[in-house]
This record gives structure tokens, C-alpha cells and sequence, in this order.
């Protein structure tokens, strides 16, 4: 059948392997990148309330969906995704965030929290390159791009 160094998709094993272990780091960022833009949604109060709350609904909404695609990804590489938050927040380098209802300080952990991210998929599309794997190429590109835009935004609210 297929070569013994390759995977299901005919990229190499060890590389893919790495892109994958990657990506479950990423996997557990965002994890918990989501769990802190819920309780921002839930939490936040003052004059910005109701642009502030849909806002992180937004958010959250979107990293749920890129969870589950960094969760495919990985599978897609013949890889198993990270599924327990114990596991979770022992990698992941964003912090959990509780009991935030300042507007600005919300902002500002979301900002941190997109920087982390950026590295981290900015190194997986150099070792998806690496590894001729078109597929998350593709998928940190899009990422890379909606959220340099997303920073400029948040960056321009708190001007």
C-alpha cells in the first residue's frame, strides 16, 4: 500500500507528528482562550455592556470553531487531539482569567491572549511548510490573517 514513512494524506510521519504535537499545544490554548472569553461575555458590565457582551459571544463562538478544527486537523495528520482540561492547563501558556467585568481589562487579556496564539500558529505554518501540509498551511493563514485584523480592531477600541 502506501510508504512506511508516510501518513494516510502521504505526508511524512515525523513531520506531521511534530505539526501535530504543535497543534494540540495550540489545542489547549485556545481552550482555554475560549473558557476565558465566556466568562468575559458572562461577566462584563459598565457603559460598553451590550457591545462588550456580543462581542465576546462572537469571540467565543469563533474559537469554539477553530477548536474543533485544530482538533480535525490533528486527527487528519493520524495524530490523536488533546481532550481533557487537565490537560489542557498544564499546556497551555494563556492563563485562566476569572472575575473580569472591566470593559478594557477584558481587552486587554483578549489582545495577550491573541499574541500567544499568532507565535504559536505563525511556528506551526513554518513546520506545516516544512512538511509540504497544504492543509494547515491553509488553515494558520486564515487564522494568522483574521487575527492580526481582529488585534487592530480590539487595539483601535481601546484608543
Amino acid at each position: 500500500m502506501g510508504n512506511k514513512n508516510t501518513n494516510n494524506i502521504g505526508l511524512n510521519i515525523e513531520k506531521s507528528k511534530k505539526v501535530a504535537d504543535n497543534l494540540n499545544d495550540l489545542l489547549s490554548n485556545y481552550q482555554q482562550f475560549y473558557m476565558n472569553l465566556r466568562g468575559f461575555h458572562w461577566n462584563i458590565k459598565g457603559k460598553k455592556f451590550f457591545e462588550l457582551h456580543l462581542k465576546f459571544e462572537e469571540l467565543y463562538n469563533d474559537a469554539l470553531l477553530k477548536v474543533d478544527e485544530i482538533a480535525e486537523r490533528v486527527l487528519t495528520l493520524s495524530e490523536t487531539p488533546i481532550h481533557s482540561f487537565k490537560k489542557y492547563l498544564e499546556i497551555s501558556e494563556i492563563e485562566s482569567v476569572e472575575n473580569v467585568s472591566d470593559g478594557e481589562q477584558a481587552i486587554d487579556k483578549v489582545l495577550e491572549a491573541l499574541k500567544v496564539l499568532l507565535a504559536k500558529e505563525r511556528i506551526i505554518l513554518n513546520l506545516a511548510s516544512e512538511a509540504n501540509d497544504e492543509g494547515t498551511v491553509a488553515l494558520m493563514s486564515d487564522y494568522i490573517v483574521q487575527q492580526e485584523k481582529l488585534i487592530w480592531m480590539l487595539s483601535s477600541f481601546l484608543d
